[in-house]
């Protein structure tokens, strides 16, 4: 059963935001994050990231302001490549909005201004790809004031981007005002206040691959943490620096001092360290590979880990229980290929199911809990941003927020 109350508790934004301004006719550059996912045929088979905007436009359609959004899609590296356009994302925002959505075919240049100035207030327009230009990735002065030249507000609703210092996120902002819009300021209130004030018991449950990955979330985290549940790939250097043969699981051999290193921090400061004590290994990761569950010191030499096992599954849920605040980053295995799933998918249940505060983010982790059939209503809040969501986790300061206006 979910938690009856699952507010936020508020992390500290004293940043201008979009409610500061008083947008009417005014137009706004609204930095978004249309990043979403494309079949080989060009549709989109993920719009999360272009619902998470639609408060912020919507708002600003009904305070009467003239809306420019805006976005990166793909790596095109400053070059304009037709299957990286955002004609896509204008046809499903028309469609979310139940509005016309005018598709400019760049970003900056007369044709662009001419449109803009035509703009009556409530009007939609969506400028192609920045990226197409080179200026976006290297923060050019002058492709940044060219983007400033047609908007009286920059609105920042891009968390998944700012972490980057883009032209549009961050150089942008020398020229205009900058506010957050609902989005940026939703993920920073439960990220950061995660962080800065729990309701305990607080579990952080870290996964994924790497654990050079989640080295600067785990230091920033153990003075703040009551446990902490180590899956997926990372966990085979933690077992491993305790002496545990690993088999061919992932490890990261120059990683294994530090990780020694964390075990004994965390437990002189009384807090609780899980990693698994089973595991799904193969000696390949190729749907229809021979599996074997065995405990983790158990593990074969030319097999390797590639899912938590179900003892590990019952241990972590069990540690799961008490918790009043969880935080879920990285998956438990390589989930996309049947064989390996179960993990992951049976901690997306058993987190849904937590009587408690639940944030979802980084990694593949919000397409875990799709995939294993969780509503996405069930979990507190999903982050929209990947390495924005743990360099915030790790206490540092993104270059986006920093680049927004301060409160007078």
């Amino acid at each position: 059963m979910k938690n009856s109350n699952p507010e936020p508790i508020k992390g500290v934004l004293n940043k201008l935001t979009i409610t500061d301004l008083d947008i009417k006719g005014k137009r706004l550059f609204v930095r978004a994050d249309f990043n979403v996912p494309l079949d080989e045929d060009l549709n989109i088979t993920d719009d999360r990231r272009i619902r998470s905007t639609l408060p912020t436009i919507n708002y600003a359609i009904d305070e009467g302001a003239k809306i420019i959004l805006s976005s990166h899609l793909g790596r095109p590296k400053g070059k304009v490549e037709p299957k990286y356009s955002l004609g896509p994302v204008a046809k499903r925002l028309q469609r979310l909005l139940k509005k016309e959505v005018t598709f400019l075919p760049d970003c900056i240049g007369p044709e662009v201004e001419k449109a803009v100035s035509e703009m009556r207030e409530g009007d939609v327009v969506l400028l192609e790809n920045l990226r197409f230009h080179p200026g976006e990735e290297k923060n050019d002065e002058e492709f940044s004031k060219a983007l400033s030249k047609i908007a009286d507000y920059h609105i920042n609703d891009a968390f998944g981007a700012s972490h980057r210092a883009h032209a549009s996120i961050v150089g942008i902002a020398k020229f205009l005002t900058s506010a957050a819009g609902f989005l940026l300021r939703k993920e920073i209130e439960y990220l950061q206040g995660v962080v800065n004030s729990p309701v305990r018991p607080f579990v952080a449950l870290l996964g994924g691959a790497k654990v050079s990955g989640k080295i600067g979330v785990l230091g920033n985290l153990q003075d703040k943490v009551d446990k902490v549940i180590v899956g997926g790939g990372m966990a085979f250097t933690f077992l491993k620096a305790m002496g545990h043969p690993v088999g061919d699981s992932l490890v990261e051999n120059e990683m294994l001092n530090l990780a020694k290193d964390i075990i004994d921090k965390m437990k002189a400061k009384g807090i609780k360290f899980y990693l698994p004590v089973d595991c799904v290994v193969s000696q390949t990761i190729e749907p229809g590979a021979e599996t074997k569950i065995v405990p983790v010191q158990e593990i074969p030499n030319g097999w390797k880990a590639l899912d938590i096992g179900p003892a590990s599954v019952r241990l972590f849920a069990e540690a799961l229980g008490n918790a009043k605040t969880i935080l879920w980053n990285g998956p438990m295995g390589v989930f996309e290929i049947d064989a390996f799933s179960r993990g992951t998918f049976a901690i997306a249940r058993a987190v849904s199911d937590a009587y408690a505060l639940t944030i979802v983010g980084g990694g593949d982790t919000d397409l875990a809990v799709t995939r294993a059939g969780i509503s996405p209503e069930s979990i507190s809040f999903i982050s929209t941003g990947g390495g924005a969501s743990l360099q915030l986790l790790e206490g540092k300061d993104l270059p986006g927020i920093a680049a927004l206006t301060d409160k007078p």
